[in-house]
């Protein structure tokens, strides 16, 4: 039997507390479960930092990208299956695709991108298309079958269905992490029937639409993701860790370049910090050797960056306040950076202002900077229509962007009254923390 149709002799299969199992039978996608780089996910969280504000939050992008394989499984074989507009085909380049769409992120994924300007999506296809056991097993399905999968995960392959079963509005990637982060983190808001959607996703011309009986599922799925964002993924706390560890990749980045002399050498991140980084070296960064860094750093001579690490390994986290940037919050903004620098604590690393921002839904408006493909309804009649034309729920936060300030500083160190008292106690008044 030729390879991309070979099944294994017996099912696989992977408990999971989302979908209960994860179904295996074709022997390309065991292969790739069992390749490094697929495995190197497990050392990977799926929410940052997240885990020191929901202690459960341990999962990893394995479990996710396992979680994701599955419901496209589901989508392609069980309701897809034999129906006219879906071209058998592209089968098992939907599986493959859904299997290996977070291949390349990195430790703590989002504050690392950031700070050092890299793209997951881009190592993604890195990763897939360079000399790797994961490309190997690809090759062997044809030489086009590695950049069949990174066109279809970076949204340029030719059939939209299959793009938009892992890239859309309701796709199997969010419908995944919404359910799973809401299990591991032990809040409420992630449920939605899924099994509904799935039920009534139909496949048409260029894109995947739900019959308009399955509206009010959809409503629901999208009322769920507005509330994880706000509840569990913008959470102040989390957000804090975030800045933390953001600030202790910038400070070994600056103390590199100013030689200043390590007694544990970061020669993990060598290539990271000249931008020159591999995929030899990408590859053997997860957050196990991200964590083992700041333990060792903790005992560094700098003492921002020991200070840093001590705080992230211990969680001892900066507070917060709402931060408005209007223009008398702004002037308030840069004296308390002349006041903090007064009182000897650098305001680069311990004065700092944290943006979050969502778009709940919205459809696609010719022009725009990013196209955000539309939910469309497959209504009684035949007739296809954009969800917020027909939902008053969704219509009412469509196109509504929300925005959340938070300004972040070390309330322990204010409140540290053997020096400078009389500054910290100004700012603590600017900052109305005695309120």
């Amino acid at each position: 039997m030729a390879y991309p149709n070979e099944k294994l002799s017996e099912e696989k299969v992977f408990k999971d507390p989302v979908h209960r199992y994860i179904h295996v039978r074709d022997k390309v996608i065991w292969d790739l479960i069992g390749t490094k780089e697929f495995q190197r996910l497990r050392r990977i969280r799926q929410l940052g930092t997240t885990f020191l504000t929901f202690h459960g939050a341990e999962h990893s992008r394995f479990n996710h990208s396992l979680g994701v394989y599955e419901i496209v499984r589901r989508i392609v074989d069980d309701v897809f299956q034999g129906r006219p507009e879906w071209d058998e085909d592209e089968r098992l380049l939907s599986l493959c695709a859904a299997l290996l769409h977070d291949l390349g992120h990195g430790p703590f994924s989002h504050s690392f991108e950031k700070v050092f300007h890299l793209d997951h999506e881009a190592f993604t296809q890195a990763i897939i298309l360079g000399n790797t056991e994961i490309n190997r097993v690809l090759s062997q399905i044809g030489s086009d079958f590695p950049k069949k999968v990174t066109e279809v995960i970076a949204k340029t392959y030719p059939n939209k269905q299959v793009v938009s079963l892992i890239s859309s509005q309701i796709d199997a990637d969010r419908m995944d992490y919404l359910q799973r982060d809401a299990f591991y983190t032990g809040v409420s808001y992630g449920h939605f029937d899924m099994e509904r959607i799935l039920r009534l996703m139909r496949p048409r011309e260029d894109q995947v639409v739900i019959k308009y009986s399955g509206m009010h599922a959809v409503e629901d799925y999208i009322m769920s993701r507005y509330q994880m964002y706000w509840q569990v993924y913008f959470h102040p706390v989390t957000r804090s860790a975030e800045v933390i560890l953001t600030k202790i990749l910038h400070r070994a980045k600056a103390l590199y370049e100013d030689g200043y002399p390590f007694k544990c050498k970061p020669k993990h991140f060598y290539s990271i910090f000249s931008e020159k980084v591999t995929i030899e070296d990408y590859l053997k960064l997860d957050e196990s050797i991200i964590l083992f860094y700041f333990q060792e750093w903790q005992d560094e001579d700098d003492p921002i960056l020991s200070d840093l690490c001590k705080r992230f390994i211990n969680r001892i986290l900066f507070k917060y306040v709402e931060f408005h940037p209007t223009n008398e919050q702004l002037m308030r903004l840069m004296e308390l950076t002349s006041l903090f620098k007064k009182a000897g604590i650098d305001p680069d690393y311990y004065l700092v202002v944290d943006s979050s921002s969502d778009l709940p839904y919205d459809f696609y408006r010719p022009g725009e900077e990013e196209e955000r493909l539309p939910i469309h309804l497959l209504m009684p009649n035949g007739e296809i229509r954009e969800l917020s034309r027909e939902s008053e729920i969704v219509d009412a936060i469509s196109g509504k962007r929300r925005t959340d300030h938070k300004l972040y500083f070390p309330l322990d160190l204010l409140n540290d009254f053997s020096s400078k008292r009389n500054i910290k106690k100004k700012i603590i008044s600017l900052l109305q923390l005695h309120k």
